[in-house]
Parts: structure tokens; sequence; C-alpha cells
């Protein structure tokens, strides 16, 4: 049990992503951002399974075999892609994501970004946000355009560095 250092992982996480909201004209997503996390549904878990460098939700679920705090968290935060996932309407029963406001795949962005500096640290590149992408992207469930848009930014973000990635989600992507 970690509460101090939880705390100030969700802190430092928060500040980075209102940091990179703030810098494309997203000031209320910015300051709302992740606030489910000083709930106690998502606060005592992460205490209970933080080690400082993966998100507690792996060690929750690997404990327990779910994450209530992850279901929590996902259901609240229109940022994450899993808050868009839905039967399909067309009676076919299978899952699919739907399509997703550009501020919030903005803000996702921001997330990922933040997220791998978090966890990162010192060894974080403008590359490590598209890898971590990468080892997962087989298995989202993600609106075509949705995905075509997050996988661009990822890999301006790793190809053009963070400056040129942060001008054109904002100038070409949010039109700010």
């Amino acid at each position: 049990m970690n509460l101090w250092g939880h705390f100030c992982t969700i802190n430092h996480h928060k500040w980075l992503v209102m940091k990179h909201c703030f810098r494309l004209g997203l000031y209320w997503r910015g300051l709302t951002h992740d606030l489910s996390k000083y709930s106690p549904s998502e606060f005592w878990p992460g205490v209970k399974y933080y080690q400082g460098n993966r998100s507690p939700n792996d060690a929750q679920r690997q404990a327990e075999g779910c994450s209530t705090a992850w279901l929590h968290h996902k259901g609240r935060n229109r940022h994450h892609l899993e808050y868009w996932i839905d039967y399909d309407p067309a009676g076919t029963g299978k899952l699919i994501g739907n399509k997703m406001p550009l501020q919030f795949v903005a803000e996702m962005f921001c997330d990922r970004v933040a997220a791998s500096k978090v966890y990162k640290g010192k060894d974080y590149t403008d590359a490590s946000p598209w890898e971590y992408y990468d080892r997962g992207r087989d298995h989202y469930v993600l609106h075509p355009e949705t995905r075509k848009l997050l996988e661009y930014m990822l890999i301006t973000l790793r190809d053009k560095g963070e400056d040129e990635a942060f001008r054109v989600l904002k100038k070409e992507v949010l039109g700010r």
C-alpha cells in the first residue's frame, strides 16, 4: 500500500494532461481530466496496487481477475476508447467502436502522451506512446475514423516530435 506514491502519480499525470490540453485550447477537458481517479472506487484500489512504473489497474486485474477501478473509470471518462464501445445498431450482436468527438480523441492523445511520460520517466521518447499503442492495437475496438486520427497523431509525434504533433492537432484537426 502506497498512498503517497499513488497520489503523487495521479497528480503528476493529471498535471501533464492538463498542460497538454491547455496547449490545444481544451481548457475544460484539461481541468476535468480523470477526476474520477480521486473517487474511493478508483483511489483505494490504486493505493493497494500501486507500483509506480505501470497502471495499478493491471495489478488489480491480475490479482482479482478484473479491475473494478478500471471498470468505474472507463465508464466515466469519455477520452477512453472503451467508453465508446456499444453493440452494433444493425443487430449483429457484435461490439463496435463508435466515432469519438474530436475533443475526446485529442484528450486521449494527451492522456497517452502523459501516461508514457509518467511511467517511462527518463526513458520516455516521442516514440513511447506509439510503441505502447502498437503493442495492443490489434485488440482495440475503435471506429475506423477514430483509429485513423489517433494513429496519425501518434505517428506524427513519433516521427516529427511533440511541437509538430501538437501544432497539427491544434490547427489541422481541431481548427483552433
